[in-house]
């Protein structure tokens, strides 16, 4: 009779070995100027590790989110869509005390405390309703509150699009989320994999439109990341990047604008 220890090994063993089946397996097209964007010199590896994400979705996450809208009645979705948005007030909290914005500390706390009592424990979203808009923080923000560059694009395994600041932001981040700390162990993975389930759901129609209409949905997700990362740097008034001066000669900045100065959002209390 096999032990409960070496049942779990077996399957994590099995899990690992699909893993690392679909990663050999994997196989992208890359273009020939892959590399030359600034932004991206590490494509023709992120194409192998979006390759590999992508079956890895289509195989098992976006099986499970179907799944899970099919069965799953969509009032019951959205309380469990606001749950996981009310534990990451906590999260969004911490990063604007770390970036020195008052502002938002004043709306995610108040966010977290309506929704956590009058919104039945983040069921229901009173506080938008109450004027405290939904706002997003991380600690990638918060690097580049304080002026860290971006860093190459790079695609993670699993995770999907990042850049090398955001990347190193995914750790604090990680020990910032409540549901980490839930006891006992396998209530922690349950909770996870349904917030990982519940997302992927909230985004088939998104992935299905990007597969409509992408010539190339490596190139249009990498875009769309990059745009909305500098959009959320400097709540949502961006830069405007200059062009070339016809008179003058002078060119614009590269392509990395956010390395050109610190970031200083033009409202930095996220109102």
């Amino acid at each position: 009779m096999t032990g409960g220890r070496d049942g779990h090994g077996g399957r994590w063993a099995r899990a690992a070995a699909a893993a690392a089946g679909l990663l050999l397996t994997a196989c992208a097209t890359v273009p020939p100027d892959a590399g030359r964007n600034p932004r991206d010199p590490y494509e023709r590896v992120n194409r192998q590790v979006s390759a590999f994400n992508d079956k890895f979705d289509r195989y098992l996450m976006k099986p499970l989110a179907k799944g899970y809208q099919a069965v799953v009645p969509r009032a019951f979705r959205t309380c469990i869509n606001n749950g996981f948005a009310n534990l990451g007030e906590v999260r969004n909290a911490a990063n604007d005390i770390l970036q020195a914005k008052p502002g938002g500390v004043a709306t995610d706390t108040g966010r977290l405390a309506i929704n956590s009592t009058l919104g039945v424990a983040g069921c229901f979203d009173v506080a938008t309703r109450m004027g405290f808009e939904r706002r997003h923080e991380d600690f990638g923000l918060t690097l580049a509150r304080w002026g860290a560059g971006t860093g190459p694009y790079v695609v993670l395994p699993f995770l999907g699009p990042s850049d090398v600041r955001d990347g190193i932001g995914l750790v604090p981040d990680f020990y910032s989320s409540p549901v980490g700390y839930v006891m006992p162990v396998s209530a922690r993975f349950y909770l996870e994999g349904t917030g990982l389930v519940d997302t992927r759901a909230e985004l088939l129609d998104a992935t299905k439109l990007i597969e409509q209409v992408a010539l190339d949905p490596y190139q249009f997700t990498r875009d769309a990341y990059l745009q909305r990362r500098l959009s959320l740097q400097y709540e949502g008034n961006p830069p405007l990047p200059k062009l070339e001066d016809d008179d003058s000669g002078e060119s614009g900045p590269g392509p990395d604008a956010t390395k050109a100065k610190p970031a200083q959002p033009a409202q930095p209390d996220g109102r």
